[in-house]
């Protein structure tokens, strides 16, 4: 979003250092240093100036108050100066050198210099005015250097100004973010559409005694639309909007947070009617006592009091809505979440296929389609991308198009970008030998096998043993023929067959298994322990969660909690395997009995690389349960 016109809580552009004051501090600064410590040549230790004083070695000299410094005569120095001490004087070459020398408390030094007939003169001192100056340069250029650091992409900047808000205000009516844009949330928006209704026509709520809520907590996974929601429900009511994360709030120092907090507040009463959007919300209300100062008080903490007293403060009537959003709702501070401050919680969810369609419509609303683009069959391969997920495969696929010459982007595109998100990008260039892809292929195509024998797994769309991503060397992509919320038993069994196919295979086939395998193994150990310890569908444990799941917003968990005996956990762990091996079992057999399919699908991929679902049909025919 870009911020229309000036914002009148920064200051103006031209209190910037401009780049001639950092000419013209440099200059001063060289001057001050050139004038009042002028250096006449290197370091010379006293007693050995007295000696060279005595060898009638010494020309002129200039007393000072603290130094003296003059000139040598270079003949002879050999024998009374080391070679370090020659060297620092940098007299090689040179009939005279000069030399500088700290004063010491020396009575005879006069009538010494007389004796020698050494031309010698004093130093007066610096007065107080080039004292001033000498201190006052770098202090002026420490304050430039200072403000000018403070100013980059800061709002209020300066040095005295730090404990102002860095909240950024934008005006909605220049903000081009509507209702329109937000796709695939429909009940959130309606939610927020009273919000709306209430910034534009106050009185139809206040003539019946209605409040609106002072604030509104928007929760959900990353990239499900949290701050686009936001920032359409500033554009539809046409007021300011003020936007700020969480984390500017809080500095080093002590105080600074609250400060901002207030000043954020204090504008926002000035600009009523407006929003307040409080993005990352974690960064700034997580629960106090949790990882604070023993003994001490923490910073962060100071700050959300401050929040949780200005939230208690301000008037609703006036038309300051605070709107927040955060993807970690279970570490945030009970009182921020109770009514009379965030009143209301909106937990945004990942879109079904209809969500994923309307959102597909709105970021394809400015590209070039070809006839042959079928949005809708696009959203049903793209099961479990959230909005951010869709807005990028639609950018991607146009990328891909433009790279090609493309005067529209095609279906094709598409199916590439799809695979890039899920895959990761091609990696034609990465040299496998034979055995590899051999084995690869026959890794591949057990997956795939086992997924169309078993009634209760996704159908295959593609099978690719084109390396891809970081460390992928082929993969199967499934697609789901509807959004699922819930998984019997008996489907949950199959995808755990799914996640061995490609393990089993190698090991029928070669009689020796390879490191392809981890990353399934991986899932299928946390598919079979989530069956035990959480969906009760274990004999061995029965109707016990001995794990958290969800959080009551619908996101994970931050970390499984166990709450279950020594004895409980030795019972799961048995319960775990016993899954996985009845699981292997069954992929065994069904591999067995199929073994010409598999050889067939091996082959398909040895020769093409990648098989598309219609190439699988050929291959298999109709998709049969085993």
């Amino acid at each position: 979003m870009r911020a229309a016109g000036p914002d009148p809580t920064r200051e103006p552009s031209s209190l910037r250092a401009p780049w001639w004051v950092w000419v013209a501090a440099g200059v001063l600064l060289l001057v001050a240093h050139f004038y009042f410590q002028r250096a006449a040549g290197g370091s010379l230790a006293y007693s050995d100036f007295r000696r060279l004083l005595g060898a009638a070695k010494v020309e002129e000299l200039v007393i000072g108050a603290d130094t003296l410094s003059g000139s040598l005569r270079n003949e002879g120095l050999e024998a009374l100066l080391d070679a370090d001490t020659r060297r620092a004087l940098d007299c090689a070459g040179k009939a005279r050198c000069r030399f500088t020398a700290v004063r010491v408390t020396d009575p005879d030094l006069v009538a010494d210099l007389q004796q020698a007939k050494v031309r010698y003169t004093g130093l007066p001192e610096a007065g107080w005015g080039a004292s001033l100056l000498t201190w006052l340069l770098p202090l002026l250029f420490m304050y430039w250097l200072l403000r000018g650091a403070m100013r980059g992409g800061m709002p209020a900047a300066g040095l005295f100004d730090i404990g102002r808000s860095h909240a950024r205000m934008y005006e909605a009516s220049k903000s081009g973010v509507r209702f329109a844009d937000v796709a695939g949330i429909d009940e959130a928006r309606e939610e927020l559409m009273e919000v709306v209704s209430f910034l534009k026509d106050p009185d139809r709520y206040r003539r019946l005694g209605g409040k609106i809520p002072k604030g509104i907590l928007i929760v959900g996974a990353p990239g499900t639309g949290k701050t686009l929601l936001a920032k359409a429900v500033a554009g539809e009511a046409g007021v300011p909007f003020f936007s700020i994360s969480g984390s500017e709030f809080v500095e080093m120092f002590v105080g600074v947070g609250a400060a901002r907090v207030r000043d954020l507040f204090g504008q926002a009463q000035a600009k009523a009617p407006c929003i307040i959007f409080i993005d990352e919300l974690d960064a700034l209300g997580r629960a106090r006592g949790v990882g604070g100062v023993v003994g001490g008080y923490n910073e962060q903490e100071q700050t959300l009091n401050q929040l949780l007293v200005e939230m208690d403060g301000f008037d609703t009537s006036r038309g300051v809505i605070i709107l927040a959003a955060t993807n970690r709702p279970e570490i945030l501070d009970p009182a921020l979440l109770r009514p009379g401050r965030f009143d209301r919680h909106i937990a945004l969810d990942r879109p079904d296929v209809e969500g994923r369609e309307q959102i597909l419509r709105v970021h394809a609303r400015n590209v070039r389609l070809a006839p042959q683009v079928d949005l809708n069959l696009l959203a049903r391969r793209t099961a479990g991308f959230a909005g951010a997920d869709l807005a990028n495969l639609v950018n991607e696929a146009a990328l891909l198009a433009g790279r090609a010459g493309k005067d529209q982007v095609e279906m094709a595109d598409f199916d590439e970008a799809i695979e890039r998100s899920v895959a990761g990008l091609q990696k034609r260039a990465r040299v496998m030998s034979r055995a590899e892809k051999e084995i690869v292929a026959y890794h591949e195509a057990g997956h795939a096998l086992i997924a169309e024998s078993r009634p209760g797994a996704d159908r295959v769309a593609k099978i690719s043993i084109i390396p891809r991503g970081i460390a992928a060397l082929g993969y199967t992509h499934q697609m789901p023929a509807e959004d699922r919320h819930l998984l019997q038993r008996r489907e949950l069994l199959d995808r755990l067959d799914v996640f061995l196919g490609g393990r089993l295979a190698e090991e029928l086939v070669f009689g020796d298994p390879s490191t392809g395998a981890q990353n399934d193994l991986q899932l299928a150990t946390d598919l079979a322990r989530r069956m035990v310890t959480q969906y009760g569908m274990s004999e061995g444990v029965g109707l016990t969660v001995c794990e958290g799941g969800p959080n009551p917003f619908g996101l994970p968990a931050a970390a499984p909690q166990r709450a279950f005996s020594e004895h409980t956990a030795q019972t799961v762990d048995a319960e775990v395997a016993r899954l996985l091996a009845e699981a292997g079992e069954r992929v065994r057999g069904t591999l067995t009995e199929r073994r010409a399919a598999l050889e067939a699908l091996a082959r398909g991929l040895l020769e093409h690389e990648s098989l598309e679902r219609t190439e699988i049909d050929a291959l298999l025919g109709p998709r049969a349960a085993a």
